[in-house]
Formats: structure tokens, sequence, C-alpha cells
């Protein structure tokens, strides 16, 4: 859980100096995911130390919560750029911060996906599929400097609005995982 927290941290962490520096809501949709994300191996390795299953189902809806809101956070952020416009520059840097988002959600999902076998835990093996899915959500970051560059300023917090659908997808799919394991 540790070097899961870690990747991510790093990642969010880059891609959070990129966003300073470019503006772009797509961007900022995937790096408050990633810092989510990252944070969620906490209550998952609280629970795993505790070794209780309850404890693990509650972790796993701190997971739910945590990918919710970062979803919320998104959405509010794209709405707000669209009413406001102000294009994204630094393109070719918004593109590797999308690269490093792919990277990181994707090492993050075979480290959770792994341990979550391993540990036969429904909520560490949702977290892994939900950061398998996030890798390709980091994807449309680079979409966005691309279509940016041809032109379209709009793009940007459009392509937020479809990643903050990608992750309230993602937190249902999560919801229904960890609401499916119940011990009693």
């Amino acid at each position: 859980m540790l070097l899961s927290l870690a990747v991510l941290g790093l990642a969010a962490a880059a891609q959070t100096v990129i966003f300073i520096a470019s503006g772009s809501i797509a961007l900022l949709a995937d790096l408050v995911h990633n810092f989510g994300d990252a944070l969620t191996a906490v209550p998952l390795g609280i629970a795993f130390a505790l070794g209780s299953e309850r404890a693990e189902r509650v972790a796993g809806l701190f997971v739910v919560a945590a990918i919710f809101i970062s979803a919320c956070v998104a959405g509010v952020e794209a709405v707000q750029r669209l009413i406001h416009p102000n294009a994204p520059t630094h393109l070719l840097a918004l593109a590797f911060a999308g690269a490093i988002g792919y990277g990181g959600n994707f090492l993050a999902a075979i480290i959770r996906t792994r341990a979550g076998k391993t540990l036969d835990s429904p909520a560490l093996i949702a977290d892994g599929n939900h950061a398998h899915a996030d890798a390709y959500v980091s994807l449309a970051v680079i979409a966005s400097a691309a279509v940016v560059a041809l032109g379209l300023p709009a793009a940007d917090p459009l392509i937020g609005l479809g990643i903050t659908g990608v992750i309230l997808r993602i937190t249902w799919q999560s919801w229904r995982t960890v609401r499916g394991h119940d011990p009693h």
C-alpha cells in the first residue's frame, strides 16, 4: 500500500507543478483524482493492519467517497472554466503530465490489484480496477493538449467534464464492488 501511495503521490505532485504552469482543467481533474487515489491507500493500509473485515469495508466506503468527491471538484471546476474561459498554456508540458498520470496509475493498478488478489480483498481489487481505469483517463489530458494546440481551447474544460463523467462511473462501479461484499 505504501508503494502505491508513493507512486500516485509522486505522479500527482508532478502534475500539480504542470497544472500551475498550464491552468488546464482536464489536468486539474486528473490530478485531484490522483491525489485522492493516493490517499485511499491510508485507510486501506489501516484496515489491513487491523485485520478486520469491518475495517476493510469502512475503508472501501472511504475509497468510494474519495472518488466521488474528486469527481465533484473536477466537475465544478470544468463548469467554472466553461463560464469563464481561459485557455491552458505550456501544452507540451501538459501532454507530459498526462503521460505521468498514465504511468503512475498503471503502476498503482498493478500494485493494488496484485495485493487485492493475494489478500482476497474486494476493496483493494476495486481500488486496483479504479487505478487501471484512471490510467486511461490520464490519456485524456494528452488529448486535451493536442486539441487545444489545434486551436480549440474550449475542449479543455469539455474534456475535464468527460473525465468527471468517467470518474462518476468509476464511483458507481466501486460502490457496487464494495457494497456487494457484505459479510453479514
